[in-house]
């Protein structure tokens, strides 16, 4: 599926404005650059470019007015930093990531290696469609999972265990979603409001309330732009491995049967949406839900 017709061909360069000037796309899974390597990228783009870097919506960063006669040059520099070139074509492009339970107390889920590996398995794959993937660590989704093509949204079901709850309220307070009310002296849950958000769990002074579930939501379809979509929901798993077996199986739906010009959002039923996620389900659904049928 990935096919190297040479590096004026390749995603990662795109043509300027001025037409003998090209921006140099860079490949950064989760948008995280050591302190050395933005250094060399320095370096790099002072003796290529113009001297600036360009750090863009899907966390990576650009190289811009590179005279293409300098393209092998500056590709093995970039290759030999770490920071080789990305993806803008028709292909899975920069894999975009929150920080994560590295360093946001919202997180409900480690996103910066699930990043990489999203990366490792699917980046620069040959598309009929330019495909965009981004990872939440929860579901405030500060990135916008759901206006991407594939959406990864780290989740956990709360547990309530009767006659442990103190009635502080608490977890009242925190809750955005207002799903949570204190009803004869307990905290009851509305769970037709409730995200899975977890920050009741997180809030929770006397650390009573559990996790249930933790898992990740798999959403495709979601668009960004003049007309906005939001991502379907294809399935539920708990594991990082399932979430790159997933979104590589997503990858090769897209490759076998979307058609070219179109956003995958506007042609998803076309394409047999529905029985494909009937067959994802079917393979990673909830194993809570396989062991009750």
């Amino acid at each position: 599926m990935m096919n190297d017709y040479g590096l004026y061909t390749r995603g990662g360069v795109i043509t300027e404005r001025n037409a003998d000037y090209a921006t140099i796309r860079l490949r950064v899974p989760g948008g995280v650059l050591s302190a050395a390597q933005v250094k060399q990228l320095a370096k790099i783009s002072e003796k290529y470019g113009d001297g600036t870097l360009h750090l863009t919506m899907r966390q990576t960063a650009e190289i811009p007015h590179v005279n293409p006669d300098n393209l092998k040059r500056i590709a093995k520099a970039l290759e030999k930093n770490g920071t080789p070139l990305g993806a803008e074509q028709n292909e899975v492009v920069n894999i975009m990531a929150c920080p994560g339970t590295e360093r946001c107390k919202y997180a409900n889920c480690e996103t910066i290696d699930l990043a990489r590996k999203v990366d490792a398995r699917v980046f620069g794959k040959e598309l009929p469609i330019r495909l965009r993937i981004a990872i939440s660590g929860c579901t405030y989704m500060c990135n916008s999972p759901l206006l991407n093509d594939i959406g990864i949204i780290g989740r956990i079901r709360p547990l309530r265990i009767p006659g442990l709850c103190t009635g502080c309220g608490t977890c009242v307070e925190y809750c955005k979603e207002r799903a949570i009310k204190l009803r004869d002296g307990i905290s009851v849950l509305d769970e037709s409001k409730c995200v899975q958000c977890g920050v009741c769990i997180h809030s929770c002074p006397y650390h009573l309330l559990k996790s249930e579930y933790d898992h990740y939501q798999i959403t495709v379809g979601g668009r960004r732009g003049a007309n906005p979509c939001v991502g379907r929901e294809l399935v539920t798993v708990e594991t990082e491995e399932e979430v790159v077996e997933v979104v590589d199986r997503v990858v090769y739906w897209v490759y076998r049967t979307a058609w070219s010009g179109r956003f995958l959002a506007d042609q998803m039923d076309e394409i047999g949406y529905e029985k494909f996620r009937e067959e994802i389900q079917k393979e990673f659904g909830p194993k809570e839900q396989a062991a009750e049928e």
